[in-house]
């Protein structure tokens, strides 16, 4: 039987009569990264804030660790570690005198727990360095570091590789599937960027105005890759036109890039004679590619259609 850490039940969140989170039904597997994705502003911030107790759900139920979360605040609470936005810590102090400070406020101060989550994080190197001369990448990591020092079950993370550079993020996904798959944390992280969370996620939760339109595995998303007749065509206006007059559905049967290329999703046995059509019409076709479609792709016309 399959375990859940997270599971929302029709979860929503309004904001002066703006609906922010549209009864959700989340499903986050215990020991799996569970990648949030969404484009800024899908709700994903406010989902997560109110999984932590930040703000308060309009309606619906959040069950953490089987349980209700109204009902066992404290002992939920203390199982899950976070960052919300960036971590402060003391510029003119070292990492492990930060997370000092950071476990005594808790209540909670062992040496031994400080040094642990400083290697785990790989910065055992560079304790006794000052925060203000850190790299965003370096401080990412403290902040997991601080998340992460008292043991706990779940790790939520919002937008944890936002303005990182590309060293930084793969530092970042490295540190995050080894907390998973060797210390057996199960990790929700959200994102906009599509690719960070192809690399990192076992799962996928698809968020848009609101919404989750879909929970998919990884391995189910490269399934449902299309393939796809690419035409390039002097003019894709036009080449739009005489598709939608043989019944074709814009975003559903094609798309059309910036660049005026067409992609044709449906009916590719027709091909040929969408070919011949263009070129009656006095369209140059340049090319026809026969392609399978990328995640990207994929994301855009799934979102599109719903």
């Amino acid at each position: 039987m399959v375990e859940y850490i997270i599971e929302t039940n029709n979860l929503s969140k309004i904001y002066y009569n703006n609906t922010v989170v549209d009864s959700i039904n989340m499903h986050v597997e215990k020991g799996k990264i569970y990648g949030l994705l969404g484009k800024n502003g899908a709700g994903k911030t406010t989902t997560m804030c109110m999984l932590l107790n930040l703000t308060y759900p309009t309606s619906g139920e959040i069950y953490l660790f089987g349980k209700n979360s109204k009902k066992y605040t404290n002992e939920i609470y203390s199982n899950i570690g976070s960052i919300i936005e960036t971590p402060g810590f003391y510029e003119n102090l070292t990492a492990y005198e930060n997370l000092k400070i950071i476990s005594k406020l808790r209540k909670d101060f062992y040496p031994q727990n400080i040094n642990l989550v400083l290697e785990m994080v790989n910065l055992e190197n560079s304790k006794s360095k000052k925060f203000k001369d850190f790299s965003l990448g370096m401080k990412q990591r403290l902040g997991i570091a601080a998340a992460i020092m008292h043991n706990p079950e779940l790790l939520i993370l919002d937008e944890p590789i936002n303005g990182l550079d590309p060293f930084g993020i793969k530092e970042i996904r490295t540190l995050l599937k080894r907390l998973s798959h060797e210390y057996g944390i199960t990790i929700l992280i959200s994102s906009h960027i599509l690719s960070e969370i192809e690399n990192i996620a076992d799962v996928i939760g698809i968020m848009d105005k609101g919404i989750l339109i879909e929970e998919i595995a990884k391995e189910e998303l490269y399934n449902r890759l299309n393939k796809f007749v690419e035409f390039e065509v002097s003019d894709g206006y036009r080449a739009v036109e005489l598709l939608e007059k043989i019944g074709l559905k814009a975003n559903k049967d094609f798309t059309i890039t910036k660049e005026g290329i067409i992609h044709l999703y449906s009916n590719l046995e027709m091909r040929d004679k969408i070919n011949a059509l263009f070129v009656s019409a006095g369209i140059d076709v340049k090319k026809v590619n026969l392609c399978e479609e990328n995640l990207e792709d994929f994301f855009t016309r799934f979102v599109s259609n719903n």
